[in-house]
């Protein structure tokens, strides 16, 4: 009985210790109430300004206007800004903007755009059946489970990287813009998607709680996703499998309409292009550079490929992308576009907001902590299309192809310095002719698997 007593004694005083060191006491609030100097002539002026003001405009660092222009010695030939709208498909734009400068090339057009609505329409649907067949793999697994939570806290959306691109083209072709315009909905996907999400939702646990063979959950699923490409006609249109398209080139010409399908006409406008010939970078200092990582269900059609690259740190990506532009060509971008940008001045720099002497704190986390904290990750495609240097060779800045419409950044382009490269890329899709060939054979290596939940690998929006 002693024992017992005495066993208790140390359970609660164990509990009052610890919560005692988890409570602020008085003494603690009143040191920390003392350190605000509400008196300080200084901080009541800055108090003033930011709680009666936007934080951006108070810590806009004027030393930093005007300080770059955007001129690039070298650019690739592109022509006119798209738009996604209220929807984050960046990264097919972003993959589009990369692949029609060949095609305005090819048709000797002024200006080209393929149909991104095209593309979505299939993403989506692919996604559905990712994720229905998904559930039915992991449907003996507890509802709680991390790996089916993840599912149905992921079920379908907008987001995607190149590979999501590359797997959609291979399997669904290429249109252009007029044989599958944008609708209301593809310009605006939240409502869209978030009725899909709940019946892809409803579904998945109709499918968990159904009793049969594989075959007949399967045959479940492909009833269900009938609902799913009904819902994607109605708010998309349907994807054409055969169209007619004509146009006028830069010198007036006028073709004949002619019959494609999506197929023939990817081939005819790229060529005999191999996405296997590109390769994506990635600076990702949490992890070991020169490795080759690959994540796990990060795909968005269930036979393609998973999200792979090739880890390195940013001034090597640097060389390979130089390489690219200086022979005309873009390449798929991402970051954290948010940090730092002067939408109004379209520049992205490191010193672009002063917010430590603002609030008097300092902000000093490094790449890999902001990544491992989640306080940084890619947010945004783009296509970086033009790079400048200094008379020793140096690159200075970057410019990127936006997708926000050319009343966004500096006539629809964002110029990025050199120094915010560093802190905020991320990764950078690049054909394999412009790696070295060390680098090129890192591809032979057996990836490092990810999970899906790694908390780097935010697709971009």
């Amino acid at each position: 009985m002693k024992h017992i007593i005495l066993s208790l004694f140390v359970i609660i005083s164990f509990s009052v210790k610890n919560f005692a060191q988890k409570t602020l006491s008085e003494k603690e609030l009143k040191e920390i109430r003392n350190s605000y100097d509400k008196n300080n002539t200084c901080l009541k002026a800055v108090t003033n300004a930011v709680s009666n003001n936007d934080i951006k405009k108070l810590a806009l660092n004027r030393q930093n206007i005007g300080k770059f222009d955007h001129e690039f010695k070298y650019k690739v030939n592109v022509n006119g800004i798209t738009n996604q709208k209220s929807s984050g498909r960046c990264w097919m734009f972003t993959s589009l903007n990369v692949m029609r400068p060949k095609a305005a090339e090819t048709f000797n057009l002024p200006m080209f755009e393929y149909s991104e609505n095209y593309l979505y329409f299939w993403d989506i649907f692919e996604k559905s059946n990712l994720f229905l067949e998904s559930i039915i793999e992991t449907r003996n697994k507890k509802i709680d489970d991390r790996e089916v939570d993840w599912l149905f806290s992921n079920v379908v959306g907008d987001g995607g990287v190149w590979n999501s691109f590359t797997n959609l083209a291979e399997k669904y072709g290429l249109v252009p813009k007029e044989a599958m315009p944008e609708t209301h909905s593809s310009e605006n996907t939240r409502m869209m998607i978030k009725l899909i999400r709940r019946k892809l939702r409803g579904d998945a646990l109709n499918l968990r709680n159904m009793k049969g063979t594989d075959e007949v959950l399967r045959q479940a699923k492909i009833n269900m996703l009938k609902d799913i490409y009904k819902m994607l006609c109605i708010n998309l249109g349907e994807p054409p499998a055969i169209f007619e398209w004509r146009y006028k080139d830069k010198d007036g010409n006028l073709t004949e309409y002619k019959k494609y399908t999506p197929e023939s006409f990817m081939k005819e406008s790229l060529g005999d292009i191999k996405f296997s010939d590109y390769v994506m970078l990635m600076d990702d200092p949490s992890k070991p550079y020169y490795k080759l990582y690959e994540i796990d269900k990060d795909r968005n059609i269930l036979e393609g490929k998973n999200w792979k690259f090739i880890n390195l740190p940013a001034k090597e990506i640097k060389k390979f992308a130089l390489k690219s532009l200086k022979n005309n060509e873009a390449m798929y971008f991402s970051c954290d576009v948010g940090k730092q940008l002067n939408k109004d001045e379209g520049l992205l720099d490191t010193e672009n907001y002063d917010y430590e002497s603002l609030f008097g704190v300092k902000f000093d986390m490094n790449k890999k902590e902001r990544i491992l904290s989640h306080e940084s990750g890619s947010t945004h495609g783009m296509a970086l299309i033009g790079a400048d240097t200094d008379k020793n060779g140096n690159i200075t800045k970057w410019l990127l192809e936006n997708s926000w419409g050319k009343e966004s950044g500096h006539s629809g382009y964002l110029t990025m310095t050199d120094r915010w490269f560093d802190e905020y890329m991320f990764r950078v899709v690049i054909p394999k002719k412009f790696i070295d060939e060390k680098t090129l054979n890192i591809l032979k290596q057996r990836p490092v698997m990810l999970p899906p939940w790694d908390p780097m690998f935010k697709e971009d929006l």
